[in-house]
């Protein structure tokens, strides 16, 4: 079992050996996911956007943290060191869309929470090899990017501008996840690959929903819809 989670992996074209710094441009481009934490907990606190929102901004540098162990230790451990805290990340910012920028109760967002991850995870699931293998496994990351089309929508409609910063950051994903995508095809004529860049636009992409969050993100009281009736005070 040990064996197995130490396992040496070479995914990314910038990295031709089991070396400990055979990825130095792929490890150390985590700092702009640092980097992005760090400014969204100080933007957080400027608006005073609360503990969740906080919780979101430290979250990125986690990120940033554990993709720097995979790129530098590169086994199946740190793997997992790496999609976790994005995992992570994906599903509670969902929540931040859900509870803050919608002011759902927990009854009404945690069905529409479930639903569209069950349906974001069939569709992914259902992704033909040949286009798995053609994006270097890019379309696992389908959900996280249907998830910043669909609540943006939601949260547009709802009349919040913080739709808008889903909007964006999912195009910043697209642009993204293409050099993730071609980084194993570009090796030939640029050994250095492409992989960085995916960390970088990364990196700004969640300075983006951080900025939303520190914006949009501080707790308000539900729709009016969902407030229970106000009684009316006897005549006096």
């Amino acid at each position: 079992m040990l064996d197995t989670l130490m396992g040496q992996l070479d995914l990314y074209c910038e990295r031709t050996s089991p070396a400990l710094w055979a990825e130095p441009v792929n490890a150390l481009s985590n700092l702009a996911f640092v980097a992005a934490g760090l400014w969204g907990v100080r933007e957080v606190r400027r608006y005073g956007a609360g503990t969740f929102a906080g919780v979101l901004a430290c979250w990125v540098v986690a990120i940033g943290i554990g993709s720097t162990l995979f790129h530098t230790f590169a086994n199946e451990l740190t793997k997992w060191a790496d999609i976790l805290p994005i995992a992570g990340f994906t599903l509670a910012y969902t929540l931040m869309n859900l509870r803050r920028f919608l002011a759902m109760s927990w009854q009404r967002a945690l069905p529409i929470f479930v639903a569209f991850y069950a349906a974001a995870g069939l569709i992914t699931f259902l992704v033909p090899d040949w286009l798995r293998e053609a994006t270097n496994g890019s379309t696992g990351y389908l959900p996280p990017f249907l998830a910043l089309l669909f609540f943006g929508a939601l949260v547009t409609a709802s009349g919040s501008r913080a739709g808008w910063y889903n909007f964006a950051a999912a195009g910043m994903f697209v642009a993204s996840v293409t050099f993730r995508a071609i980084d194993l095809r570009v090796c030939d004529a640029f050994p250095l690959g492409t992989h960085f860049l995916w960390h970088t636009l990364n990196g700004m992409m969640l300075a983006i929903l951080l900025a939303a969050t520190a914006r949009y993100g501080a707790p308000r009281p539900l729709a009016l819809k969902e407030r229970p009736p106000e009684r009316l005070s006897p005549a006096v």
